[in-house]
């Protein structure tokens, strides 16, 4: 595993983990949707799951649209653009 992805996931867990704690439902004293305590952990599992995965998803596609602008640049620059970090054996 890379080290860039290593990082992407890392920052996704902890933007996760922040957002759990912002929605931690025992501030609220259950006080709306579910009334079970089991239920409120599936919800916040399932939410922090589905956080990582967004997270990590948007920081890959955050890196896609830097290396397009570094390209873009080269190119109005008149320059060779510069093969992207991990790209190494790609014709």
């Amino acid at each position: 595993m890379s080290a860039q992805r290593i990082i992407r996931m890392a920052l996704a867990i902890l933007a996760s983990g922040a957002s759990l704690a912002l929605s931690w439902p025992y501030w609220r004293d259950f006080s709306y949707w579910a009334e079970s305590e089991v239920m409120w952990l599936v919800y916040l599992a399932v939410g922090f799951v589905l956080a990582v995965y967004v997270f990590h998803v948007y920081l890959g596609s955050l890196r896609t649209l830097f290396e397009h602008d570094a390209l873009a640049r080269a190119g109005k620059a008149g320059q060779k653009p510069a093969r992207p970090a991990g790209k190494e054996g790609v014709a």
